[in-house]
């Protein structure tokens, strides 16, 4: 007769831990979304117009570009790859679509075309100098981000662009009769959705939200999104699988000057003028926002709604701090803190509950 073995029991794991490993899993999935919702009842605690309509259609619109800006910067860390020309391009666009218009009396549609047509050329360039020469990522765009500046100068030799300002290229000091037009400036400073009492949504928002949520559903739910995350996590693996990397990490650079340039076309629409250098401040927020977004719910990968949410959570803090009179030269301090504070705690988190 055969003995039988008594079969080996799995002990139950401890109620303490389990109930660890909920707060764990909490933390890392809704911890950024908590924390946005602790920063809203606390500033609004110490002002009372912070938590307002108007206060918050504020902050909506003035992240809108940033959101733009920061989701190509998430298209493209997805192929494993990171554009720093973004905020240079967002300021050559600035310069460009109102330097025509202004300085050569180039329609305010036809200057737009143009200025989207030399965001793709920037793009194309990118990809050139990172596919074809083999320049690492980082480099390459490092290097378009000093051309893009160095174009903005050129553009206007060194001048801003307002109305009636003096013609650079004129061979006599003569006032430029262009406009930027109010058709331009519609697009970053008018409304829609407006009634009695209500301005209304603001332009840039809806632009914001219809960009945010076309990239979302591209990354998420179509071939080439999966192909684009399938590069960025094994570039080898995707191209033993048939994925042609090559045309996804060209799309991908394409579509982040894209949107660096429309971000400046509203930038310059929304200031109706064109500031030198004007997207040089949206690069580092950029790519804040877009790592915030690794935080959100677990993604611990780039992803649109965490970029969102990332630039919304960036741009409530500096709304707040802002409203409570924090010196600026705090507030950079206090953004680089935070975000080192909720990453670390997210991979710190995951890895504890591997």
């Amino acid at each position: 007769m055969t003995d039988l073995a008594p079969s080996a029991s799995i002990p139950p794991e401890p109620r303490s831990e389990h109930i660890r490993g909920l707060i764990y899993d909490f933390i890392i999935k809704y911890g950024m979304l908590v924390a946005i919702g602790i920063l809203i009842l606390f500033f609004s605690t110490q002002n009372e117009a912070f938590l307002t309509l108007n206060n918050l259609l504020l902050i909506a619109r003035a992240v809108s570009i940033l959101c733009i800006v920061a989701i190509g910067v998430t298209i493209s860390v997805s192929v494993d790859g990171f554009d720093v020309s973004v905020g240079a391009v967002t300021g050559l666009s600035v310069l460009l679509s109102t330097s025509l218009m202004v300085i050569w009396n180039v329609e305010w549609y036809l200057a737009i075309l143009i200025t989207l047509g030399a965001g793709l050329l920037v793009g194309l360039i990118n990809a050139f100098f990172i596919i074809k020469l083999r320049i690492p990522d980082l480099l390459a765009t490092l290097g378009m981000l000093y051309l893009a500046q160095g174009a903005q100068l050129m553009l206007t030799q060194g001048e801003s662009v307002f109305r009636g300002m003096f013609n650079p290229w004129a061979t006599e000091r003569v006032q430029t009769t262009g406009d930027i037009t109010d058709a331009f400036k519609q697009i970053g400073q008018g409304f829609v959705f407006g009634s009695e009492g209500f301005n209304g949504i603001p332009i840039p928002i809806i632009i914001m939200l219809v960009i945010a949520i076309s990239v979302h559903v591209f990354l998420q739910y179509t071939r080439w999104g999966r192909m684009f995350y399938a590069v960025g996590g094994n570039r080898e693996a995707a191209r033993l699988s048939g994925v042609p990397i090559h045309r996804v990490r060209l799309l991908a650079y394409l579509l982040s000057a894209l949107l660096a340039t429309i971000a400046g076309i509203v930038l310059a629409s929304r200031i109706g003028s064109g500031a030198i250098r004007a997207g040089d401040p949206y690069l580092l927020d950029a790519v804040a926002a877009t790592f915030f977004g690794f935080a959100v719910l677990g993604a611990r990968r780039p992803n649109v709604f965490g970029t969102v949410i990332g630039a919304l959570f960036v741009g409530i803090m500096l709304n707040g701090l802002t409203m409570m009179d924090v010196e600026w030269f705090f507030q950079d301090f206090i953004k680089g803190f935070v975000l080192i504070a909720s990453l670390a705690m997210s991979f710190f988190l995951v890895k504890r509950t591997r």
